[in-house]
C-alpha cells in the first residue's frame, strides 16, 4: 500500500548499512506494535539471507511469523541469461557461495567443483579469479558476471578467469552473481531473445501448466525504459498502462501528497457551501481532499446536522451538501473521480488545463458578483485562474485543499540508471514535478556523496566526474515527455527543453506520444 511505513535496512556494497542486531530490534517493536510486518528480501531469505537471527529475535520476544520461500539469485540470475547451472555433460554438481569473506573458503575445494554461483562477489571478483587459477583451476574457464538480473538494467559480461577482470574494469558489478564453469558457454545456445522476465505487478499474470497460450497484444514500448514521476498515490494506473504496452518503468514519485498546513480556511468555506454558484475542481487531489474533508465535518457534526441525516453515506452527503452548486472540472481523471462521486459535471473545457477552463467558461460575460469556491493545493499553483476571473467579475474563495512536497531525494537505482544511459524516456505530468524532480536529481547527487559510491559504467570512474556532469549531459540520450503546454515550458525552463509533448493532454495521450516516436525511430 502507498501509505505503508518503508523502512529501508538493505546493505549495498560501499553503503553504510544498518547492524544486524537493529534490524532484529525494529522487527520485534513493530510486531510488539501490533502492526502487520512484510521483511523483504532479495531472492530466498535462507540463502546468506540472515534469516535465522531475526527468526530467533522474533520467536524470544514471543512474535508470531511465518515464512514464505524465494528463488535465489544464484540460481534466477543465471536462469535469465540462459546457463544451466547443471548439465548432464558437462556440471553433475554446483555450489552456492558469497564472495563477502574469500579468504575463509576452501578454494582447493571449490576448484574441483563443476559449476560455481557466486553472491556478492562484485568487489572480490579479481581475488576469486586469482584463487581458482592458484588452485589448479583451468585459465580458459568461462565466467559471466550478471548484474542487476531481473531488472530493466539487467547487464552481463562474460570472459575466462584469466580475461574476466580486464573484461569489467571500470565497471560497477554491485549487485552481481557470477558464475564459473564450462555451462556459461551454453549461453549461446539456450539464451532465449528475450528473457523471461514476468511481469508479476499485472494481474492478467498465470502460471498454469493448463493454461491455454492466448495470443499476446501488441508491445509497442518493448525493450524501453520509461521514468514516471507521478506521485506515489496516482502513479500506478500510468505504470500499468506502460507495463501493458511492454515498457519496463522505473518509478521515480516526485511529490507526496498530504493534506494542508491548516484546513480552517477550507472548513469555513465548507460550512457554506450553498452560498457558492461554482465548485471549481482542477485535479483529482482537490476532489479526494475537498470530498473527503466534506464528508468528515458532516459525520462529525460540525456543518449542523443532528439525527438520521448524521448517518448518510458518504456519496450520499456530498451529493446533498452539493446540491444546486455547479460543478467546473479541469482533465478526464478529475472529471471521472466526481461522476463516481454521482455527480455531473457541469461544465468541462474542451482543453484540460486552467487556460481553457477560462477561455470557455459558460456565460463569461455575465460572472459579475458570481461566487465561485477554488479549492487547490496550498503552494507552487498557478494564479491564472483566479486572476481571470476576478478580472471577468466574479468572486472567488481560494482555499487550501491539500499540499504537495518534494521528496527528500531520488532513488539510488533510478539515478544509476539515469547516469549509465538505460532510461529511454522520462515523463512530466505538471510544473511540480519537473522543479521537484531535478531538485531530487541535484541534490541526491550532490548529498551524502561518499556513501554513494556511484560508478556509471566506464565513462564515469570517480564521484568528482558525476558531480562535474550537469543534469543536460546525463539526460542528453533521454527523451522529455510532457503531458501539455504549461508542464513543457516548465521542462523548458529548468531542463533546457521538451522532446515530446502530448496531443491530448491526459497520461494516455504521454502514452500516445512515447508510442508515436518510438514507431517513427523504427521507421528511420
Amino acid at each position: 500500500r502507498h501509505n505503508s511505513e518503508k523502512i529501508c535496512v538493505g546493505k549495498r556494497g560501499g553503503e553504510e548499512s544498518v547492524k544486524q542486531e537493529n534490524i532484529d530490534q525494529i522487527l520485534v517493536q513493530k510486531c510488539q506494535e501490533g502492526k502487520s510486518v512484510v521483511r523483504l528480501k532479495c531472492g530466498d531469505p535462507f540463502v546468506f539471507g540472515r534469516a535465522a537471527f531475526e527468526m530467533a529475535a522474533l520467536r524470544n520476544s514471543g512474535c508470531d511469523f511465518e515464512v514464505v520461500p524465494g528463488i535465489s539469485t544464484a540460481l534466477a540470475a543465471p536462469l535469465l541469461e540462459g546457463i544451466p547451472l547443471t548439465n548432464t555433460d558437462i556440471s553433475n554438481c554446483f555450489a552456492v557461495l558469497t564472495g563477502h569473506d574469500v579468504d575463509a573458503l576452501d578454494w582447493d575445494a571449490l576448484s574441483k567443483i563443476d559449476t560455481l554461483s557466486i553472491l556478492m562477489a562484485g568487489k572480490s571478483l579479481e581475488l576469486i579469479a586469482a584463487k581458482l587459477l592458484a588452485a589448479g583451476r583451468s585459465p580458459s574457464t568461462p565466467v559471466a558476471a550478471i548484474k542487476s538480473a531481473g531488472t530493466a538494467s539487467q547487464k552481463m559480461w562474460v570472459g575466462t578467469l584469466e580475461t574476466i577482470v580486464e573484461e569489467t574494469v571500470g565497471e560497477s558489478l554491485s549487485p552481481c552473481v557470477i558464475v564459473i564453469g564450462d555451462v556459461v558457454s551454453l549461453r549461446d545456445h539456450l539464451s532465449p531473445e528475450q528473457p523471461p522476465i514476468p511481469d508479476v505487478s499485472r494481474s492478467e499474470a498465470r502460471w498454469s501448466a493448463l493454461d491455454v497460450p492466448e495470443p499476446e497484444a501488441p508491445k509497442p514500448l518493448l525493450d524501453k525504459t520509461v521514468m514516471v514521476t507521478r506521485s506515489v498515490s496516482q502513479s500506478s494506473d500510468f505504470t500499468s498502462m506502460l507495463l501493458r504496452l511492454g515498457a519496463q518503468v522505473v518509478e521515480v514519485p516526485s511529490l507526496e501528497i498530504g493534506p494542508p498546513s491548516n484546513f480552517s480556511p477550507l472548513d469555513n468555506a465548507l460550512e457554506r457551501l450553498s452560498s457558492y454558484s461554482w465548485l471549481i475542481l482542477t485535479s483529482a487531489n482537490a476532489v479526494d481532499y475537498t470530498f473527503g474533508r466534506l464528508v468528515f465535518l458532516h459525520q462529525a457534526g460540525a456543518l449542523g446536522e443532528s439525527g438520521p441525516t448524521r448517518d448518510l453515506s458518504a456519496y450520499a452527503i456530498v451529493k446533498q451538501r452539493l446540491a444546486g452548486v455547479n460543478i467546473a472540472v479541469v482533465g478526464k481523471k478529475t472529471e471521472g473521480l466526481v461522476r463516481r462521486w454521482g455527480l455531473t459535471p457541469q461544465f468541462v473545457p474542451p482543453n484540460f488545463d486552467a487556460d481553457s477552463l477560462v477561455a470557455n467558461f459558460p456565460d463569461r460575460e455575465n460572472l459579475h458578483g458570481v461566487r465561485m469556491l477554488f479549492p487547490r493545493v496550498e503552494s507552487g499553483g498557478r494564479d491564472v485562474l483566479v486572476k481571470e476571473m476576478t478580472a471577468l467579475g466574479a468572486v472567488v474563495t481560494e482555499v487550501a485543499a491539500y499540499e504537495s512536497r518534494c521528496p527528500a531525494r531520488m532513488p539510488t537505482e533510478a539515478i544509476q540508471m539515469l547516469l549509465d544511459g538505460l532510461v529511454d524516456f522520462v515523463t512530466f505530468a505538471s510544473s511540480k514535478t519537473v522543479s521537484n524532480w531535478m531538485h531530487m536529481l541535484d541534490g541526491s547527487l550532490r548529498s551524502n556523496a561518499e556513501s554513494f559510491q556511484i560508478v556509471a559504467g566506464s565513462n564515469l570512474g570517480n564521484w568528482v566526474q558525476v558531480q562535474d556532469r550537469s543534469a543536460h549531459d546525463i539526460l542528453h540520450k533521454v527523451k522529455i515527455v510532457s503531458i501539455g503546454p504549461q508542464t513543457s515550458r516548465s521542462c523548458e525552463s529548468i531542463l533546457g527543453r521538451v522532446d515530446l509533448e502530448a496531443k491530448v493532454f491526459t497520461l494516455d495521450g504521454m502514452a500516445h506520444a512515447i508510442i508515436a516516436a518510438v514507431e517513427a525511430e523504427g521507421e528511420s
